[in-house]
């Protein structure tokens, strides 16, 4: 048994989809990485983390704390803008911005 042997003991299979895949190796690649050399920086950041390297988060956590933020921002009295009041406050600007752009 070589070194890399004595360290490389186990093995882990995953099942993904076919298009996870090629995408994956595709993205890896373009790294200089094949697809196990990712996985492996995967785990040993995990280790050094503590745990998963990334925020994990349900969606609906997020769009709860918008929402708390958005009632609390109505409370203390700002004023929000219906669709076609931004769209009038976007044109404008544009059309400003068109206005004093130097061709």
């Amino acid at each position: 048994m070589n070194k890399e042997d004595k360290f490389m003991a186990k093995t882990i299979q995953v099942r993904v989809d076919d298009q996870l895949k090629d995408s994956a190796d595709t993205l890896f690649a373009s790294l200089g990485l094949d697809t196990s050399t990712a996985v492996r920086m995967f785990l040993v950041a995990a280790m050094a983390a503590g745990g998963i390297p990334f925020a994990v988060i349900h969606t609906q956590t997020n769009r709860d704390a918008v929402i708390r933020e958005a009632i609390a921002r109505r409370e203390a009295g700002e004023r929000f803008y219906t669709i076609e009041e931004t769209k009038a406050h976007m044109r404008a600007a544009i059309a400003e911005g068109t206005k004093n752009a130097i061709i």
